[in-house]
């Protein structure tokens, strides 16, 4: 069996897992928790001014969001990759893959640590989560088509 493709689908499964617990914290114990911290606080979104609360908890159920969606993304490559790898399954891997923990990880520390500056670096993550959907593209066109008639 191939190594890349036994890989993508393990790390595919090993997101999706934490991408579900932390949408579960995210639903049942984090709001709490964000009221106390940010008790007071506004955001400004779309111009107007929201508890810092609330804006956080919509960061982070978008963190756990992307996560899983790209949980399943790996799984594809994975799938893929089990009938012949290619640098741009690899690369659509790692993209899935680093893309999710900057993207995903700096969204969930930003709302647990309240530290802004990480907000800075989510973007890197989803500049990541294009290149993967890119590969991920170019590698399905250079795969052989199939010529027998179903």
């Amino acid at each position: 069996m191939n190594k890349d493709g036994l890989f993508w689908i393990k790390a595919g499964a090993v997101l999706g897992a934490i991408a579900v617990v932390c949408g579960s914290f995210g639903a049942h114990m984090l709001p709490e928790f964000l009221m106390e911290k940010y008790a007071g606080q506004t955001r400004e979104v779309l111009g107007q001014q929201i508890p810092a609360a609330q804006k956080y908890l919509a960061d982070f159920k978008t963190a756990a969001e992307y996560e899983m969606y790209h949980s399943l993304a790996l799984l594809a490559v994975g799938l893929l990759s089990l009938h012949g790898s290619s640098w741009s399954l690899r690369l659509a891997g790692r993209s899935f893959l680093f893309g999710s923990i900057i993207f995903s990880g700096s969204l969930y520390l930003l709302v647990l640590t309240g530290m802004r500056w990480l907000g800075a670096v989510t973007p890197f993550g989803g500049v990541l989560f294009i290149i993967g959907w890119a590969a991920l593209f170019y590698a399905t066109m250079q795969m052989p088509r199939s010529t027998s008639a179903a």
